[in-house]
């Protein structure tokens, strides 16, 4: 099976002309041979569109790997990724039998008993699962994920060749290593491992709806957990006109120049205020209602963010909007994403260079997408190793942009993100922040608390013996260094005490 499977992979990359990909060296050699060989081939397609047809060529897993690919622009030339960020996951649905099988396996009884209706006929088929809509016994209106059956194996059969022709473009290819393919391969396979348990994507749906509960902006459906396993999701059914449709939203009254901000305003709540969003955020997931609020559909991708990547991020595009390339480049030192030997003044430079000739363009024609990307860019010069889930932001963040653009035209999004990064900002380094983190402390410090008290008079009570011996002098040094940090521990939470009650 492999062997046939790695002859399909070789005659369609022949075909296609991927050999054009091959550089110098080993490569040179093997790509002039292949010419040589091949030479009544047709290539007048561009490089990129012959490498898209091949992974459309080669199936569905390969045609996901192209998608996750195109986010790696860190690594892609441009006119690459811009390509492979059109691959569309269009997929045959299995047959109705092997879904009702699923279905009956893990309820133990007939989908018919199950649900008060199913319809056989999917609405929407991808690589690695179909979606049918179904009513619950009360009537609730639900759809139904089901996992392609023997994925897996699939799955695991493409990635060992993923693996074998990463080996090959390191062993081929002069800068292989440079572009890390096993890395990118490895990420994929951790995005697939996330799609291959709708639990897992169920649970992204959750914590995502939780945190919009009561939102004006975006709805997020409800998941039905009694229903629910690895292999089958059942949620809420949504209803709403695809993003993409936009004189159909206008006809529905729709305002869609308020719908573009409120999806950058979606977008940066999710990273700012959450650290946790969506990061397949394409038109194809995404529906609006009537009243103009977002539909947030298929969870299987989505991005965590620390404190520290927050801050970072948050920093950069606020020293960036401000020209202030020095702070840029302090912020990458004191994040810990530039090494600690790294000249500021270099690195300064190296960014000013880069960016500056962005702000010949007026802010409404700046994408923060590329700015990222810039940023990552002129990075790895320095050896900075560039976190996967940065990547992922920054292909969601282009994402949004084209999304919000194509929504509005004349969309400011620096003019729309600039109030409330400084919002943010000032809510992690003002009062407000502080009291904030205060809070976040208070139930650990409520253990400390009383026994304050007890530590003070103990320390006190040995400092208070009339004869010290010349022997324990050292030691009450000790002790009225800990007396004086005790009374300062006990005025500081005094100090936030007071300032908690004055909050309430």
């Amino acid at each position: 099976m492999h062997l046939f499977r790695l002859l399909k992979i070789i005659s369609v990359s022949i075909r296609y002309g991927l050999d054009e990909f091959l550089g110098h060296g080993r490569a040179g050699t093997l790509r002039a041979l292949i010419g040589t060989l091949f030479f009544w081939r047709s290539l007048a397609a561009p490089r990129a569109v012959r490498l898209r047809q091949a992974l459309e060529a080669l199936g569905p897993i390969f045609v996901k790997f192209g998608q996750i690919l195109s986010t790696r622009r860190d690594l892609l030339p441009a006119d690459i990724a811009d390509e492979l960020a059109r691959l569309q996951d269009r997929v045959p649905p299995f047959p109705t039998e092997d879904v009702m099988a699923i279905l009956h396996r893990f309820y133990g009884k007939p989908a018919d008993q199950v649900f008060r209706d199913f319809s056989p006929t999917p609405i929407a088929s991808a690589s690695v699962a179909q979606v049918h809509l179904a009513r619950l016994p009360d009537d609730t209106e639900v759809a139904v994920k089901v996992l392609r059956p023997g994925i897996a194996a699939v799955i695991a059969g493409d990635l060992a060749l993923l693996h074998a022709g990463a080996a090959l473009v390191e062993w081929l290819w002069s800068d292989g290593r440079r572009l890390r393919p096993h890395e990118v391969v490895d990420e994929f396979a951790k995005h697939l491992e996330v799609e291959l348990d709708l639990l897992r994507e169920a649970s992204n749906a959750s914590q995502l709806g939780r945190n919009f509960k009561d939102s004006p902006l975006l709805l997020v459906p409800l998941i039905h957990w009694d229903y629910c396993s690895s292999e089958v999701m059942v949620m809420e059914r949504m209803h709403g006109t695809p993003v993409s449709q936009i004189d159909a939203l206008r006809a529905q009254g729709v305002d869609i120049p308020r719908l573009s901000r409120a999806g950058v305003e979606i977008f940066f709540t999710q990273v700012f205020r959450d650290g946790f969003f969506h990061a397949d955020m394409h038109p194809g997931n995404i529906l609006v209602t009537p009243e103009g609020r977002y539909v947030a559909l298929d969870f299987g991708i989505m991005g965590t963010l620390t404190e520290i990547d927050k801050n970072y991020l948050a920093q950069n595009f606020l020293a960036f909007f401000r020209r202030d390339y020095r702070r840029v480049a302090q912020v990458h030192i004191e994040s810990g994403w530039a090494p600690k030997d790294t000249r500021v003044d270099d690195f300064e430079a190296a960014i000013r260079a880069v960016c500056e000739p962005i702000f010949a363009k007026p802010l409404r024609e700046i994408s923060f997408g590329r700015v990222l990307l810039r940023l990552f860019q002129t990075s790895r010069r320095f050896n900075i190793q560039i976190q996967p889930q940065l990547v992922l932001l920054q292909k969601t963040l282009l994402n949004i942009e084209g999304l919000g653009r194509d929504l509005d035209p004349d969309l400011d999004l620096w003019a729309t993100a600039k109030p409330f990064l400084e919002r943010w900002m000032a809510e992690q380094v003002g009062w407000r922040g502080f009291i904030e983190h205060v809070k976040q402390e208070a139930p650990y410090w409520s253990t400390i608390l009383p026994q304050l008290p007890r530590l003070l008079h103990q320390v006190l009570a040995r400092q208070a013996s009339p004869e010290p011996n010349p022997a324990t002098v050292d030691l009450l040094d000790e002790e009225q260094a800990q007396t004086r940090l005790l009374a300062l521990i006990a005025g500081l939470l005094a100090l936030v005490a007071a300032l908690l009650i004055a909050q309430l």
